[in-house]
């Protein structure tokens, strides 16, 4: 399904809501088109170009830093698809301090990591298998929380993603 980036009114990125919800704002006026994909929706009345970035006319507070909750796919995002042990192709998740240790569900101790590699080290700790994790588990940049609600972030989303100098 098509998405919108949703900004607020100082152009700080929001959210990412599907095309229609985001044509449904602009029509609303409770937001102005930014940048469109250069198609249009339609109706029997109206043609709307399809919008791919809005700005809300309004300003939302955010009252706290947006944290991405830790999903499969934003692990493997972080982690390049790759093995944290081995570098092959991942294609399971990790927990590097075991569950069953008391281990918790948190970007900082889980990893993308490949069958044979899962499968030797079980229930154990890095160290107690043998192994050494690539590069450290950390939680992605503030940012992520878009690279994990789309697949591929448009070219236009780029500038409004940018860290602030």
């Amino acid at each position: 399904m098509p998405s919108a980036l949703v900004l607020n009114a100082t152009f700080e990125p929001l959210s990412v809501v599907a095309t229609r919800r985001a044509a449904v704002l602009v029509l609303d006026d409770k937001a102005d088109l930014v940048e469109s994909d250069g198609s249009l929706l339609r109706s029997a009345s109206l043609a709307l170009p399809s919008p791919l970035v809005i700005r809300l006319r309004y300003m939302v507070k955010v009252p706290y830093r947006r944290g991405t909750s830790v999903s499969r796919r934003g692990v493997f995002a972080r982690d390049d698809f790759r093995c944290q042990y081995c570098g092959a192709p991942a294609d399971s998740i990790d927990h590097v301090v075991p569950r069953s240790r008391g281990g918790a569900h948190e970007w900082e101790n889980v990893a993308a990591a490949c069958r044979p590699c899962n499968l030797h080290k079980r229930d154990r700790t890095p160290a107690e298998a043998g192994m050494r994790l690539v590069r450290p588990c950390r939680a992605p940049r503030t940012s992520s929380w878009v690279v994990v609600s789309v697949s591929r972030v448009p070219e236009a989303w780029k500038p409004y993603l940018a860290p602030a100098s």
